[in-house]
């Protein structure tokens, strides 16, 4: 190939050279490998999950998720689902709606314990 320079780019399109690594034996830096087109899509996957550790809730790195505080306090039902809304009440675009459904479920919680004390 002599001391021509093979583009990791086409100069015309801008487009990637997706035979720049097979004939360089280098990997083209703009061109992913395998494995870079996994981990993107494993975090574009992470982004839109919505059952297992979601975003909205804190996701599973991090040790403030609402469901690990909700377990590690001992909440309940009611109070565990006021602290879920509230921990997700800027993160879905509803903030009244969740901070209402909070509410909701504190005054339920209200409720039960000024029945317990009226037995």
């Amino acid at each position: 190939m002599g001391d021509k320079e093979i583009p990791t780019h086409d100069p015309y399109t801008g487009e990637v050279n997706p035979h720049y690594e097979e004939l360089t034996g280098n990997k083209n830096p703009d061109f992913p490998t395998q494995e870079d087109i996994i981990e993107f899509n494993r975090k574009e996957y992470r982004k839109k999950e919505m059952v297992d550790h979601p975003d909205h809730y804190g996701g599973e790195d991090n040790p403030y998720e609402a469901i690990k505080v909700i377990e590690e306090w001992e909440l309940g039902f009611n109070l565990g689902n006021a602290v879920k809304y509230i921990s997700r009440a800027d993160k879905k675009g509803k903030r009244l709606e969740d901070l209402k459904k909070a509410s909701w479920y504190i005054n339920r919680e209200i409720k039960i314990i000024k029945n317990e004390r009226k037995n």
